[in-house]
């Protein structure tokens, strides 16, 4: 196959990129101002990933909904959780991420397969972290 001009692409045969729209860097806040800034929370702990564990009778409701999965590239999260329901209860929460279910890495998963796993489990034992910044972007690359 001959390239043509010592075997470069054609400038019109390049891949189109589209790059994720510029995102303002937040504002500086000082350190020493930082721990009484509401912009930060200096309790970490809430972020740690954690495992949730829930029994799901035949039949019975996950009492959550997930959205996300590989086309997003930013992961599964909990997008809803039903007040009062097992899920609330074990302290699954709007904006976590799910990083695994049954050892079955989320992170890189198609939603469907996603959806799939849980809807066929009778134990879900699931490592999940309170991700609210990805889960916010998510949220608003979603087109409705």
């Amino acid at each position: 196959m001959d390239m043509g001009g010592g075997g470069r692409i054609p400038y019109d045969d390049y891949p189109v990129v589209f790059l994720p729209p510029y995102e303002s860097p937040p504002a500086w806040i000082p350190p020493h101002e930082r721990i009484y800034h509401s912009d930060y929370n200096n309790e970490l702990t809430q972020f740690l990933p954690r495992t949730i564990v829930l029994k799901k009778p035949p039949g019975a409701q996950l009492g959550f909904n997930i959205r996300g999965g590989k086309a997003s590239q930013l992961g599964i999260f909990i997008s809803k959780v039903i007040p009062d329901s097992d899920a609330h209860r074990a302290g699954l929460q709007e904006g976590d991420q799910v990083l695994a279910v049954n050892d079955v890495d989320f992170q890189d998963i198609e939603h469907g397969k996603a959806v799939e796993i849980l809807k066929t489990a009778r134990e879900i034992i699931m490592r999940v972290r309170f991700f609210p910044y990805n889960y916010q972007r998510q949220k608003e690359r979603t087109v409705h």
